[in-house]
């Protein structure tokens, strides 16, 4: 029994080496392979952390891109589209106003009624109280310092001591937009600057503009305000004066000035006027940052006469784009089978 006992020891003690050799050779490569599992772990959600980062930068750049070109077309819509998916006419100027002059239909109204600075489209006001004094249109009237623009700070070609009839003045104040023009013509009136604005806004009440008031002859001061509504009136007062509808559609005038050796050239300020196929009766342009671009005009579209108010648009082209549009629109429309 102790003999048994003895050779079955001895056949363990033969055996453990081996086996701990063996287990020692194990425990070794499962911790190997734990390690590179967890390495194979920490890699792959390090690439997944990079990725969804990529991700996301590039998400935020579409979504500022997007951002962006959606503010470009809020601000600028696009001047080939000139009207909605109901055929209704759309126009960058925030308040416009088409009138048929003989028949007094309204073809198309936006924000009419709202009060807004009116810019150099003053002047069609000025120019009819200078014409209603009856004063004499060939009588040479002197530039001075009085006239100069320290309101805006505009330059002007026309120096100080430059010498023009009432005539030539009128003519380079509505085609040309000249402010010291239109000062001068203020200033020359019988009792003087203020007594010339107040017959302004007398002559606005008399046409029943209950919503117009007038600070000074240029429409530089922005307190210069009318409506859509009121300048249609005046739009249509003005075009009674031949003067008016002369000058204001001339597309460029030439005046000799004392002193200088060539003469100053000015060119009508609405392009629609210099070089293109309208009709125009009366035009008038208008701009101060106050007022935006502004634009009224007497034109005959598709054989019909109209009374055209465009205010506060951003930029030049805008409102030609505008007008264009209108005539577009008029002439492709069924509301000409309405006018009488």
């Amino acid at each position: 029994m102790i003999r048994k006992i003895t050779l079955l020891l001895t056949v363990l003690a033969l055996c453990m080496p081996p086996m701990l050799a063996y287990a020692a050779d194990k425990k070794p490569q499962k911790s190997a392979s734990n390690k590179a599992k967890a390495t194979k772990k920490v890699v792959a959600k390090k690439q997944s952390k990079a990725a969804v980062a990529k991700k996301n930068e590039a998400s935020g750049r579409i979504i500022s891109t997007i951002r962006s070109n959606s503010a470009v077309a809020k601000s600028a819509p696009s001047s080939g589209v000139f009207k909605d998916e109901n055929g209704n006419l759309q126009l960058a100027s925030t308040k416009a106003l088409i009138v048929n002059q003989n028949s007094g239909e309204v073809l198309y109204a936006k924000s009419t009624d709202m009060a807004t600075p009116i810019a150099s489209v003053t002047k069609l006001m000025t120019a009819m109280v200078m014409l209603d004094a009856g004063l004499d249109m060939d009588e040479k009237l002197l530039i001075t310092r009085d006239d100069v623009d320290t309101l805006k700070g505009t330059s002007s070609r026309m120096t100080i001591g430059t010498s023009l009839s009432r005539a030539e003045l009128l003519q380079l104040a509505l085609m040309a937009s000249e402010n010291r023009a239109a000062s001068a013509l203020g200033r020359n009136y019988p009792g003087g600057l203020n007594a010339f604005v107040a017959a302004m806004n007398v002559k606005a009440l008399q046409l029943g503009m209950l919503h117009t008031r007038f600070a000074d002859p240029t429409g530089l001061n922005s307190s210069n305000v009318s409506t859509a509504e009121d300048l249609v009136k005046m739009v249509r007062a003005a075009y009674q004066y031949p003067e008016i509808r002369h000058v204001s559609t001339s597309t460029a005038y030439s005046v000799p000035v004392h002193g200088m050796r060539n003469p100053l050239n000015y060119v009508n300020s609405n392009v629609l006027v210099r070089n293109s196929d309208w009709v125009i009766g009366l035009s008038k342009t208008g701009y101060i940052n106050e007022a935006g671009r502004c634009l009224v005009m007497q034109a005959e579209i598709a054989g019909q006469p109209l009374i055209i108010v465009l205010l506060d648009s951003f930029s030049k082209s805008s409102r030609i784009g505008d007008a264009q549009r209108i005539r577009k629109w008029i002439e492709s429309s069924n509301n000409l089978h309405h006018m009488s």
